[in-house]
Order: C-alpha cells, then sequence, then structure tokens
C-alpha cells in the first residue's frame, strides 16, 4: 500500500482551500445579491419571490437567509416574509457618512463655481436621503439637514436618481409612497412623474421646480457608475437659478459628477 509523504499531506491540503474559498466567496456574493433584491422590492419579501428574481432554488434561498436572520441582517415577520434587519441600519449610516466626507471636496468647488448651496443624495429604499451638503455664501441661501428624508417625486435628485429605472419599478415605488404634493406644483400622477424621468433621460439633468418648496429651483443630476446609486445638486431661489443661469451650471454638475465618479471608483477595492 503506497504511504503518503508529509509534504504530499500539505500539497492535498493547500490544493483543497481554494475549493473552500471559492464556496465561500460565491455565498457571500449570494447573500449580498438577495439583500439588494430585498432592498429593490421595498425592503419584504417572500423566499419565492427571491427564488423566481435570483434563480437560485429554495433550499439554499432558505440556508442564506437562516444566516442572515441569525447574524441580524435581516428579519422573519409574522407572515413569514422577510425584511430587512436592523444591523443594516448602522452599516448603512457609516457608509454613508463615508461618502459624504468624499464628496465634500466636490460639493464644495460647486458652490465656488455656481454661487448655490451643493447636496448630494442617495435613494435609500424608497426615499431620498441628504447625505453631504456644503451652504452657498451668499446670505439668501437654501439649507437641507444632512440626513433628512424626502420622497423622490417632489425633487431634483430623486428623478435624477430614478431616470433610468423601469417604469413598472418607478410605478411600484409610486405605489408604496404615494405622490403628496408638497406644493401647488408638485406632480401628483405616476403618469406625470414618468414624463419628468423621460425629460431627464432626454436633456441629461433633472429640475425641481417650485415642487418642493415655492421659490426654490433645482438642478440635479446622476453620478456616473457609483457603487451606490447617487445624485448631485445645488439649490437657489428661483430668481437666481433661472433658464439662463440652467445652461451655464448643468455642464459645471455633469463635470463635477464625472470627477466625483472618477474619485469614488478609486475608493473601492479592484
Amino acid at each position: 500500500m503506497p504511504t503518503s509523504s508529509a509534504s504530499d499531506a500539505s500539497t492535498d491540503v493547500a490544493a483543497s482551500k481554494p475549493a473552500a474559498a471559492s464556496g465561500g466567496v460565491q455565498s457571500l456574493e449570494r447573500a449580498f445579491d438577495l439583500l439588494e433584491r430585498m432592498a429593490d422590492a421595498g425592503g419584504e419579501v417572500g423566499l419565492s419571490e427571491l427564488s423566481a428574481a435570483s434563480g437560485l432554488p429554495l433550499p439554499t434561498i432558505h440556508r442564506l437567509m437562516r444566516t442572515l436572520v441569525a447574524c441580524g441582517y435581516v428579519r422573519q415577520q409574522p407572515n413569514r416574509r422577510y425584511s430587512l434587519g436592523p444591523r443594516l441600519i448602522r452599516l448603512g449610516e457609516s457608509a454613508s457618512r463615508l461618502l459624504g466626507t468624499w464628496a465634500r471636496p466636490y460639493l464644495a468647488r460647486l458652490v465656488e463655481e455656481t454661487g448655490e448651496t451643493a447636496n448630494m443624495a442617495l435613494l435609500d429604499g424608497d426615499e431620498i436621503v441628504y447625505v453631504a451638503q456644503v451652504p452657498s455664501k451668499h446670505s439668501m441661501r437654501m439649507f437641507t439637514e444632512v440626513g433628512r428624508r424626502v420622497l423622490p417625486h417632489s425633487t431634483g435628485v430623486g428623478k435624477a436618481l430614478l431616470a433610468h429605472t423601469p417604469a413598472d419599478e418607478v410605478r411600484a415605488l409610486l405605489s408604496r409612497t404615494g405622490m403628496p404634493a408638497a406644493t401647488e406644483k408638485t406632480i401628483t400622477t405616476p403618469e406625470g412623474f414618468l414624463d419628468a424621468l423621460d425629460q431627464v433621460r432626454k436633456v441629461g439633468y433633472a429640475v425641481d421646480d417650485n415642487e418642493q418648496e415655492i421659490g426654490v429651483r433645482c438642478l440635479a443630476v446622476p453620478v456616473p457608475n457609483s457603487p451606490t446609486a447617487a445624485a448631485v445638486s445645488i439649490s437657489g431661489p428661483a430668481g437666481r437659478v433661472t433658464e439662463a443661469a440652467t445652461e451655464r451650471i448643468v455642464p459645471i454638475l455633469q463635470g463635477i459628477a464625472a470627477e466625483l465618479s472618477v474619485a469614488l471608483a478609486t475608493q473601492s477595492p479592484a
């Protein structure tokens, strides 16, 4: 009977490690994919919905969800559906703060070049959350508290973030949030909002024209290829953010958003 040397044994063990690592990486990728699909679905789903969306078999999804529940990243509801768990809040808040820190120098340049308050916002579930702001130096200026949450349909950043989202997903989001009127100019119908998103795709930027607050105009563009969907914007009095000013400001917004995109990419591991 042939015998194995110590070196042979160590070689066999080493050879088995990549397979184990590969399986671990695959499970990790699948777990994150499920979390993102849950977020896209509004934060609560059933196992069969996840299976249909991901293409994974139910036993695999059930095993991954058990692990996520045990870790606190997912909760099982009394109706047997699963929702995103509270431990994700801490991760999301820390990531948002860091993203805002990276963005601040670019927002400061926006203020210098446009004269108006600059913001950065993310789509968090069904809501817009502002993660960074640099205020204008004008005595009359706009102020949005970092961490503030608003509904997408009445904001320029909301339009910028949803412009390339499929229409059925936009309709589903609007059905969950409703479309309350913040002002008399707020878009309050899904058809009207979808028309506005079509306009964003055509011209390359979004406008909030007195829709969130009377007397305030906002111009927004998405940050291309951001690791999480993000938009940057400027906001100011309607008397300053005129149509003529828009022609000057939009190229500045787009250029700084592109630079920010590159900067964010360098912060992410290859």
